[in-house]
């Protein structure tokens, strides 16, 4: 999905060196999501054992990513490891018969027992000849490098009273976002299982500072993020890879 974006302000990134900061120009300019992926994939979290099978996937879905014709290394997840949209965004590493794929995580699966995986074809392929339709798979988690800052995606219908954002192009699964209140705290947003934070009293007319956290507790800080519903707008920095 390609978006025109603008970006202003700065970004801090906690708990990395400079180096691994992201520059970034000024003014309009493309992002492309979801990012090219690149070498360097560390995996993590226990090895979970179920069931593959693939569905008409087009890299929408529950999350609400919008469709990525460009990347259709997709998969939904089943309800339970779903877990309220806390692996949306995240990338899988799954192996079947044939072989082994990284997808990222678009959608959830609320019939698949937990375990299963729902793959898009093109990445079930990869796994499994089509006709087979469900075998056996193993997967865990993955942190892989990627191109390019988190981003940030404030939901249609977002106003200074009601405000919903979602974390774009994330290295590793989000667990927590806050944003910094007029008061000078930060306040916890809780979120919705269509992958959004949201804030039902509203987070004021922006623009916005966020604070987001990975599972392992890196953490970012974008500031002068735009009041912009359906406009994605990037951060200036990448979580580090999974310890």
């Amino acid at each position: 999905m390609r978006a025109w974006i603008r970006r202003v302000g700065v970004s801090l990134v906690l708990g990395l060196s400079l180096g691994a900061m992201v520059a970034r120009a000024q003014g309009g300019y493309r992002i492309a999501l979801p990012v090219v992926l690149k070498a360097g994939t560390v995996f993590f979290g226990p090895v979970h054992s179920g069931d593959g099978t693939y569905y008409d996937a087009n890299g929408d879905g529950n999350c609400m990513f919008g469709p990525s014709p460009s990347d259709l290394m997709v998969a939904a997840m089943n309800h339970t490891d779903y877990n309220n949209a806390a692996l949306c965004g995240a990338f899988v590493q799954a192996t079947g018969p044939k072989g082994s794929v990284l997808v990222r995580i678009v959608d959830r699966c609320p019939e698949c027992p937990a375990g299963d995986v729902d793959f898009s074809p093109q990445a079930f392929a990869l796994i499994a000849d089509l006709p087979q339709g469900r075998v056996p798979i193993t997967w865990r988690l993955a942190s892989p490098e990627l191109s390019g800052p988190v981003a940030y995606r404030l939901k249609e219908g977002s106003n200074p009273w009601w405000t919903a954002v979602q974390v774009r192009n994330h290295r590793n699964p989000i667990a927590a976002l806050a944003y910094l209140a007029s008061n000078g705290q930060y306040v916890n947003v809780p979120r919705s299982d269509y992958n959004y934070f949201v804030q039902t009293s509203g987070m004021g007319p922006g623009p916005y500072t966020f604070r987001i956290t990975d599972v392992f507790g890196n953490v970012l800080i974008d500031s002068n993020i735009p009041l912009s519903p359906g406009i994605v707008t990037p951060g200036s920095g990448q979580f580090p890879p999974a310890p």
